[in-house]
């Protein structure tokens, strides 16, 4: 990973445009919000930002949603690339547009539409080229955007069934990042069940759980937590005792030794090293 040049930053969902008239989050959203670390990342307000709405219902709505907040922002050069088949992502403007971005941004909605209509592509060929070799290129995701980026990606599965085997679905994602799994609406939406599954499953990985309005900036294997809320760590690569490969579909889960950790804004945690670091005490937030 300390070979890799570019930047991710996934994001857990509801992330603060600055168009609520009712500030929900702590966070300001011009100073601090997620959206300006993405567009400081990328190179400031000149960059060439692309948004990708795939995941989405409504790409329309959702790519002009974006577009306006980039604005607010004072970015520039912000263009928004429809993709709503397999063929589009193969059309020359479309390949053009990704080799000439310095940020390429992913919707929410349904992460299984971005592998089907994107995964295997050229585009895709494309992004993990220039995140693997070009220092300053920055690929975000929020929600569905964040969970592609995995290559065990969660696909879907019901909270209410947590803990119990089979409650958690899994497909293959764009393999951004493959030591990590990602969860989003990870608080809201009571998921920790579903990220405790996957882990079991693929115990070498680590489980990142995001809480929404809340994202990491990852690079060269290290991640700064970023946002107004939490990220849950897990990290289950010295479980001492798992069962899930023998339970039968249904059956409650064992796990010892799952090591979790809780972060927020301004604390990091290092892939390969296995290290927290958080800020001191006295630097908290009150």
């Amino acid at each position: 990973m300390d070979t890799i040049k570019g930047t991710l930053i996934p994001i857990g969902g509801n992330e603060d445009k600055g168009m609520q008239a009712d500030k929900l989050y702590t966070l300001d959203f011009i100073d601090e919000g997620i959206l300006f670390r993405v567009v400081e990342e990328a190179g400031g307000i000149d960059a060439n930002i692309v948004v990708i709405p795939t995941a989405s219902s409504i790409p329309v709505e959702i790519g002009d949603n974006y577009m306006e907040a980039f604005t607010k922002l004072g970015c520039k050069n912000v263009t928004v690339l429809d993709i709503r088949k397999q063929e589009d992502a193969e059309e020359a403007h479309a390949i053009d547009l990704i080799k000439k971005a310095n940020c390429v941004m992913f919707s929410g909605g349904n992460q299984s539409k971005i592998t089907k209509k994107i995964g295997g592509s050229t585009i895709h060929e494309i992004l993990i080229d220039r995140y693997r070799n070009e220092k300053g290129f920055v690929i975000a995701g929020t929600s569905a955007g964040a969970m592609v980026m995995s290559n065990e990606m969660i696909a879907g599965g019901s909270a209410t069934e947590s803990f119990k085997k089979g409650a958690v679905k899994m497909f293959k994602g764009l393999g951004l990042i493959p030591q990590l799994i990602f969860d989003t609406h990870f608080i809201k939406r009571g998921r920790f069940g579903r990220i405790a599954e996957a882990v079991a499953m693929f115990p070498e990985l680590i489980g990142i759980g995001l809480a929404e309005d809340t994202g990491i900036i990852i690079k060269k294997g290290n991640l700064h937590v970023i946002g107004s809320g939490m990220v849950l760590v897990f990290d289950g690569r010295k479980l001492t005792h798992n069962n899930q490969r023998i339970l039968e579909k249904g059956t409650p889960m064992s796990l010892t030794n799952l090591k979790t950790h809780v972060l927020s804004n301004g604390d990091q945690f290092n892939i390969k090293k296995k290290k927290v670091k958080v800020l001191p005490l006295d630097k908290e937030f009150i």
